[in-house]
C-alpha cells in the first residue's frame, strides 16, 4: 500500500483574487509532487478580528497575510524568516522586481517573514463606456473628481478601514507624512484640514458607500450603469477580465490634488509559512513556486490573481486580458505609501477608522474624532513597547 500523502494546510482570504490561484497552483503542486496535498480555506472578516494569525499559525502550514502583521511576526517568530530557507538568488529576484515597496514591505526586523504574492493600492476604476456614452472625460485633478461626484455618478468604498487609509493619504497631500511622532498621529490642524476635504467628498456620495467595501464597489460598478468612476479603491483586475462580471473596469493612475499626484496606501498580501508546520520543505517548495516569475506571470493572472512580481505586470498578455490594468496604474504602486509594521499597529488600523466613519457620516464632531483616534493611537504604542 503506498504512503499516505502529506497534507497541508493553508489559509487565505475570501475572493476569486485571494483563493483560485492558489488553489490551481495547488492542483499542479499535487501533479508535480503526488505525495503532497495542499487544502485551502478562506479565512471570513470576523476570523480577522476574532483570531489572530499568530494562533492561526499553529493551524496552518501556509499563510496569506497582510504586511502590518509582521512586526507580530518578528516578535513570536512564529513563521519563518525565508531568506534563511529560501536560495539567496530567489530572493534577490524577488527583491529586484517588486511592484511598489510590496516585497520589502515583508520584511522587518531583519528578517523576510512573507513573499509578495499579490500587489495592490487604492487606485481609480472606471467604466470607459459610460463615460464616453455621456461625452465624460476621466478625470485628471481633484476638481474633475468632486464635479463629477456632484452628478451622483462617483462611487468609493466608506468602510472605516478605507476611509483611514485615504486618511493617510490626504495627509501626505496636505505636507505631513502620518505617524512621525509617538504624540499625535498629525498635528491638529493638518487632520482637520484632511478632515474637512474628506467631508466634502464623501458628503456627495451615496450612503450606501458607507457599508462598502472596494470588491462591494467594483461589483455595483459592473453589474449596473449607476456609477462610472471611482477615484481610489484597492485594486481587483479580476473585473477587468471579459466574462467575470456583467461590464468590465479599466483602471488608471492617480489623480492630482494641488498640482501633485496623490499618492495612496500599499496593500497587497504575502505568502509566510509557520514555523509549527510539520512539512516545512514542502511548504516552503510550493511558496518558492507561487511567487516564482514564471507563475506569477503566466498561470496565477490567468486564475484570477494580481500578481506581487514585476515582470507580470509589465507582461503583454496580462495586460492585454485585463484593459491595461497593470500597466496604467502601475506608477500609482510605486508611489504608494507604506504603513507602519510595529507590533501593535494592527490594533490602530482595526479601530481607528471607526470615528473618522462617525465623524464623515455626521454622528461625531471633528475634533472628538480626532481625539478618539489618537487615543487608539497611544493605546497601539504601548502595545509596541510591551515585552
Amino acid at each position: 500500500m503506498a504512503d499516505s500523502p502529506k497534507i497541508l494546510k493553508g489559509i487565505t482570504w475570501g475572493h476569486t483574487r485571494g483563493l483560485v490561484p492558489l488553489q490551481a497552483c495547488a492542483q499542479r503542486f499535487r501533479e508535480m509532487y503526488p505525495d503532497v496535498h495542499i487544502e485551502w480555506r478562506q479565512r471570513t472578516l470576523q476570523e480577522f478580528a476574532d483570531y489572530p494569525i499568530e494562533e492561526l499559525t499553529k493551524s496552518y502550514d501556509l499563510l496569506v497575510i497582510d504586511h502590518p502583521w509582521v512586526g507580530c511576526a518578528a516578535k513570536t517568530h512564529c513563521v519563518l524568516p525565508l531568506e534563511e530557507h529560501l536560495p539567496e538568488e530567489f530572493i534577490k529576484n524577488q527583491q529586484e522586481n517588486q511592484v511598489g515597496g510590496s516585497h520589502d514591505s515583508y520584511n522587518f526586523g531583519g528578517h523576510q517573514w512573507a513573499l509578495a504574492i499579490d500587489a495592490a493600492a487604492p487606485v481609480p476604476s472606471f467604466r470607459t463606456d459610460l463615460l464616453h456614452k455621456n461625452d465624460a472625460e476621466i478625470p485628471k485633478t481633484w476638481e474633475q473628481v468632486l464635479d463629477l461626484a456632484r452628478k451622483g455618478k462617483v462611487a468609493a468604498p466608506a468602510i472605516p478601514i478605507d476611509l483611514l487609509m485615504n486618511f493617510y493619504m490626504f495627509c501626505q497631500a496636505h505636507g505631513e507624512m502620518p505617524f512621525q511622532s509617538e504624540e499625535l498621529i498629525v498635528r491638529e490642524k493638518s487632520a482637520f484640514l484632511v478632515m474637512e476635504r474628506m467631508k466634502e467628498f464623501y458628503s456627495l456620495l451615496d450612503g450606501k458607500m458607507f457599508q462598502a467595501n472596494p470588491i462591494k464597489v467594483a461589483e455595483m460598478m459592473t453589474s449596473g450603469n449607476d456609477f462610472w468612476y471611482c477615484p481610489f479603491a484597492y485594486g481587483y483586475a479580476n473585473y477587468t477580465h471579459r466574462g467575470y462580471a456583467k461590464y468590465q473596469l479599466h483602471y488608471g493612475d492617480l489623480v492630482s490634488f494641488n498640482g501633485k499626484k496623490l499618492r495612496s496606501t500599499l496593500g497587497g498580501t504575502g505568502l509566510s509559512v509557520s514555523e509549527f508546520s510539520e512539512h516545512k520543505k514542502e511548504a516552503l517548495k510550493f511558496a518558492q513556486m507561487v511567487a516564482s516569475e514564471r507563475y506569477q506571470s503566466t498561470e496565477f493572472v490567468l486564475h484570477g490573481g494580481q500578481p506581487g512580481h514585476r515582470k507580470a505586470w509589465l507582461d503583454e498578455t496580462n495586460n492585454s486580458i485585463s484593459n491595461n490594468c497593470f500597466q496604467d496604474s502601475l506608477k500609482s504602486l510605486d508611489n504608494s505609501y507604506l504603513r507602519p509594521r510595529y507590533n501593535g499597529y494592527l490594533h490602530f488600523q482595526d479601530h481607528a477608522g471607526d470615528p473618522l466613519q462617525q465623524f464623515l457620516k455626521g454622528e461625531k464632531k471633528m475634533k472628538d474624532a480626532f481625539i478618539e483616534m489618537n487615543s487608539i493611537y497611544e493605546e497601539s504604542l504601548k502595545m509596541k513597547n510591551e515585552k
